[in-house]
């Protein structure tokens, strides 16, 4: 066999005059790949470029000769959806493939063989060069439009950005649809050409088939964190502030219920899942989402449900409302909601509320008085006098031009009377000043800290007092930097065991043991 030939792949942009504004490198399955972000005078739109290593036709027969032999271990994942079980299949694909390239290329460097491994696990159980984008952590979005155009990113820093990577037929980009469906128990098909669902990595996938989409065939992939954000971080990035975060984590532990509203992408489910480590270890949480976004600490007594689509018989579906109305025959302390956009899923939630379970859920809308706005009127159309169960609304707002998500506004909901009439109108407690970018008080307190005193029996003094416990906790963490997800619940399950021992440790600064 001969010795693989590696070219790198170029793009026709740069066959002209280009500028590289930013190189680095990325890691897929120990296959590393130089990103160059290109400006090019003759485009309009910024390049995503991998430079791509290319082989010669004895090495291509090779690679598809290894395929051959492994084709059985690769049809052995199409209904796997546990990452362990993918992980212990990849592993075992690695080694047999290993062994045939070490038989057919004995002088080929380690350098190259691992390349070819990674080349053929990316085609065998993955989405072929789309697991390079999905190794990214600067981007956001990965968009297959059709296989007539390149496939686009969502990029942190740049915005979005066209690739050198483009899917040539219109069955391969199907064909990845019905990977992505399969792992996890849905299907894609001509009388079913919509998908919602979410990759083993955990990232979401949206995909849509021709004629519904004109152009051709869709695959859009929102990529999340692998390591996912804390509180730690977010009080980093100035996302929130310490002071802010330790009313949040007071209202948790004490049972209040919350909903945090935003327009899309603007953090709503990140800033939800920084909230759910504050969560005493026993209590039983049940989530309940369309596709699998919430990662809570490992030790945590949490059953994560999600939704199901119906067969094209329009069979076996299971939509939000069964699964919010069978959560409630489950014994939950926490009920966590993805997102409630229709009023009989309102309903339900609005009821678990007043029935005394903890609830938290995503909506959207810009402000607090959108909130409220959105939720009294179609299509959730919640009556007035159910909303006094809210006692915490947050907002979370994205400056795209700035590339930055803060906390906007934290508000409590408050009842009026107007005649025969009632009225709820915002509080707003803590707002983001964009003039120096802080999160600062805004207005007094009204109604959430006589509730806290309801549910706690502390006086308003004790309460403050807490708060500031609270609140040193944080910027002990930040100063140690202690951010993993895990980490971080166990720093609230220790508190929740032994609160002064944990206070101890920030008041002489000790470092925590992880």
């Amino acid at each position: 066999m001969p010795k693989p030939e590696v070219e790198t792949e170029i793009l026709e942009s740069e066959k002209t005059t280009f500028n590289v504004i930013e190189s680095y490198k990325i890691k897929a399955d120990e296959l590393e790949i130089e990103v160059n972000i290109i400006h090019s005078p003759e485009e309009f739109v910024r390049s995503y470029h991998l430079n791509f290593p290319s082989y010669g036709p004895g090495t291509v027969a090779l690679l598809a000769n290894i395929k051959k032999n492994l084709v059985e271990e690769t049809l052995a994942t199409t209904g796997s959806v546990d990452t362990r079980a993918v992980a212990r299949i990849k592993n075992k694909l690695q080694e047999r493939a290993l062994k045939i390239i070490a038989r057919e290329l004995p002088k080929a460097p380690e350098e190259t063989k691992k390349t070819l491994i990674g080349v053929l696990l990316h085609e065998m159980l993955g989405l072929g060069k789309i697991e390079f984008l999905l190794s990214d952590g600067h981007l956001e979005e990965i968009v297959i439009n059709n296989s007539k155009e390149p496939v686009w990113v969502y990029h942190k820093k740049h915005g979005w950005l066209r690739t050198n990577i483009r899917i040539p037929r219109e069955d391969e980009i199907e064909n990845y649809s019905n990977i992505i469906a399969r792992r996890v128990g849905k299907q894609i098909t001509v009388l079913a050409p919509l998908l919602d669902a979410h990759l083993v990595t955990g990232d979401r996938a949206n995909a849509t088939l021709f004629p519904i989409s004109t152009k051709g065939n869709t695959i859009t992939i929102r990529r999340f964190r692998r390591d996912p954000w804390t509180v730690t971080d977010f009080i980093k990035s100035r996302t929130v502030s310490a002071e802010l975060m330790s009313l949040i984590w007071e209202c948790i532990e004490y049972e209040m219920n919350m909903i945090i509203s935003g327009g899309t992408a603007s953090g709503k489910t990140s800033l939800l899942n920084v909230c759910m480590p504050f969560i005493q270890p026993n209590h039983r949480v049940l989530s309940i989402e369309d596709t699998r976004e919430l990662t809570l600490p490992d030790f945590l007594h949490w059953v994560p449900l999600t939704t199901r689509e119906p067969n094209p018989e329009g069979k076996g579906g299971i939509s939000m409302l069964d699964l919010l109305v069978n959560s409630l025959r489950m014994r939950p302390d926490r009920v966590i909601v993805g997102e409630v956009r229709r009023k009989r899923e309102a309903e339900v939630m609005f009821e678990a509320m007043h029935t005394g379970h903890s609830v938290y859920t995503t909506v959207h809308a810009n402000t607090a008085d959108e909130t409220l706005t959105r939720l009294m009127n179609p299509p959730i159309d919640i009556p007035t006098s159910m909303l006094d169960v809210v006692h915490l609304n947050l907002v979370m707002f994205r400056n795209r031009r700035l590339g930055m998500r803060r906390v906007l506004e934290v508000a409590e909901f408050i009842p009026e009377k107007r005649g025969k009439e009632l009225d709820v109108k915002p509080n707003i407690i803590f707002r983001w000043r964009s003039s120096d970018d802080k999160i600062t008080a805004h207005n007094e307190s009204i109604r959430l800290l006589d509730e806290l005193g309801l549910h706690t029996g502390l006086s308003r003094q004790e309460i403050k007092r807490e708060l500031k416990e609270k609140e040193a906790i944080f910027e002990w963490m930040v100063k140690f930097n202690v951010h993993k997800v895990n980490d971080v619940g166990k720093v609230m399950a220790q508190y929740y065991h032994d609160n002064e021992g944990i206070l101890k440790m920030v008041r002489n600064q000790k470092k925590p043991e992880m």
